[in-house]
């Protein structure tokens, strides 16, 4: 098989990866934090700067695998 074409499934598969667990990360964050808003709604605003702290980092590592993904691409 063509080195080209395994860089281009690697980057294709790594970043589907990637996308998939970063969704589910965030949607997981986010039904947690609405819960724990729900129980106690005078700590919302520390359940929110919590979460939204929490859904940056996942972003993070998103976009880390997103560079490696293009550095594959363009090798």
């Amino acid at each position: 098989m063509d080195p080209k074409v395994t860089a281009y499934f690697a980057a294709g598969i790594g970043m589907a990866f990637a996308a998939f667990g970063t969704a589910i990360s965030i949607g997981w964050l986010s039904s947690k934090a609405m819960e724990g808003m729900a129980r106690q709604p005078e700590a919302a605003g520390n359940i929110r700067t919590g979460m939204i702290l929490a859904i940056a980092f996942v972003e993070a590592i998103s976009l880390y695998a997103l560079v490696v993904s293009l550095i594959l691409a363009t090798k």
